[in-house]
């Protein structure tokens, strides 16, 4: 339970020789780094790996808290987009997009959405449609009557220009909060995932398809594990092919407490394909964090923490066959502090054969640290574990995973030194064969936390793109995003 109490407050703020210290050949950390971005040209920095590109921060107009939580970049490598959530003048905190140019960080443009209630509103997720043309966020926003809801935004990417809004509210007319988006492969379809209060049922998954260019509602499903207490689905994504969406996350089971539950659907209509549960050997708290499919469309991979026997909570990574939902294989590990380990994200290589996991592990005499597991895609077999431990040897979270889909080479971001006055952005580099480190960067604003919540590559020139928040000399805390050349 430790480690989730340690992932759990880092997200509400929600082969280098590295060993210990910065990067000898890291690029200044921090504002003073930050060249390229004021106008500099980026070229010279991009032929240095891992060199800082540039970095954009974020301030609301209430120069209150702000917090971004998710990023991704367009098709054509043109245009990075982050979402979170920013304070508003009277407006409590609301939707913030921002749209950068890739490759200067140039502000394209930025909006905000308050919902009608006037109250929370927290973009948890961001995705862009395959043709580069829209981008949708999701996440929850309170409105007049009904609390938090679900709210999701269509924007052009281009303009920033809002296309249309769709909130949903469940039947128990409860809390709703959306935390995870994505779009299928042909651009048709947005599918959306996370907790929706039930009618007697308490917590329920609840997963809505949207048509991508008019927000009309396709379909909407709900699940209420067979313990009928608190079921929170954490993630989404479609297969390739478009045909299946799979959902995963945490559900109450009868007498097994909380266990990972991941549900396929037929993305065209919402029919319920297959359900599988997993409960740890430990019989105690299971979540599923994160899905991933295959890029040949047959295999479902996901991660997360899960109790072990003796051994305090485990990363437990499964994969499935796509269409049927069997069980493959599953791989636990278990850091060698023996004492809470939970991993966040989930990725496949670019040609399939690889499964790459992060998230934080306890260490022996190191507090929690990145740890980032490969595993062999066809049989489970891990193929290698690289830990990192950073340079003040205390709480190091490990947020997010992406995988360059070109080079395969794998990138993990989170915070080192979390709950200090002084927690930096940490992204690190690996090679995707050997598990080596390339490089380590940090992100350090001389004023006060860091905290790194999600990593996404550009698909065209292989730049890395990290967002979070950052707490400013006078804002508070700020969006915080940072390019890194491959």
């Amino acid at each position: 339970m430790r480690m989730s109490a340690v992932t759990a407050g880092v997200a509400a703020l929600s082969a280098a020789a590295v060993t210990g210290g910065y990067a000898a050949d890291a690029a200044p950390a921090g504002p003073q780094a930050a060249s390229a971005a004021q106008g500099g040209s980026p070229s010279h920095s991009a032929a240095i790996p891992g060199a800082q590109l540039w970095v954009k921060r974020y301030n609301g107009p209430a120069n209150g808290p702000d917090q971004a939580l998710s990023a991704a970049v367009s098709p054509d490598g043109v245009r990075v987009f982050v979402t979170g959530f920013s304070h508003g003048a009277g407006s409590k905190a609301d939707y913030a997009t921002i749209a950068y140019r890739a490759g200067t960080g140039t502000r394209l443009w930025a909006s905000r959405y308050n919902g009608p209630g006037n109250g929370t509103d927290l973009a948890s997720s961001v995705a862009v449609s395959p043709d580069g043309d829209r981008v949708f966020v999701t996440g929850f926003s309170h409105g007049t009557k009904s609390g938090p809801d679900y709210a999701t935004i269509a924007y052009r990417a281009d303009t920033g220009t809002r296309l249309w809004v769709r909130r949903y509210n469940g039947p128990g007319n409860g809390t709703d909060r959306a935390m995870s988006v994505t779009v299928s492969r042909s651009g048709d379809r947005v599918l959306v995932t996370g907790v929706s209060h039930g009618a007697g049922s308490g917590l329920d998954y609840a997963t809505i398809a949207y048509r991508a260019d008019t927000g009309t509602r396709l379909w909407v499903q709900r699940n209420n594990g067979p313990g009928n207490g608190a079921d929170r689905a954490m993630s989404v994504t479609a297969s390739p092919a478009g045909n299946r969406v799979f959902v995963t996350g945490q559900s109450t089971g009868s007498g097994s407490g909380l266990d990972y539950a991941t549900i396929a659907y037929r993305a065209g209509t919402g029919t319920r394909l297959w359900v599988q549960r997993y409960n740890g050997p430990g019989n105690g708290p299971d979540g599923a964090m994160s899905v991933a499919a295959s890029h040949a469309g047959d295999r479902v991979f996901v991660t997360g923490h899960s109790t072990g026997a003796g051994s305090g909570l485990d990363y437990a990574t499964i994969a499935y066959r796509a269409a049927t939902g069997t069980r493959l294989w599953t791989e636990r590990y278990s850091g060698p502090g023996k004492n809470g380990d939970g991993a966040r994200s989930v990725a496949v290589s670019p040609g399939g054969r690889t499964v790459f996991v992060t998230g934080t592990s306890f260490g022996r005499g190191t507090g929690d640290d990145y740890a980032t597991v490969a595993y062999r895609a066809a049989t489970g077999a891990r193929q290698w574990v690289s830990r990192y431990n950073g340079p003040r040897n205390t709480f190091d979270v490990a947020n997010s995973l992406a995988v360059d889909p070109a080079s395969g080479k794998v990138y993990v971001t989170g915070v080192v030194g979390a709950f200090t006055e002084k927690g930096d952005f940490a992204t690190v580099a690996y090679r995707p064969a050997t598990g080596t480190r390339r490089w380590v960067r940090f992100y350090n604003d001389p004023v006060g936390t860091n905290v790194a919540q999600f990593v996404a590559v550009n698909p065209v020139s292989g730049a890395v793109v990290v967002t979070g928040n950052s707490f400013g000399r006078t804002s508070s805390w700020d969006y915080a995003t940072v390019a890194y050349g491959r």
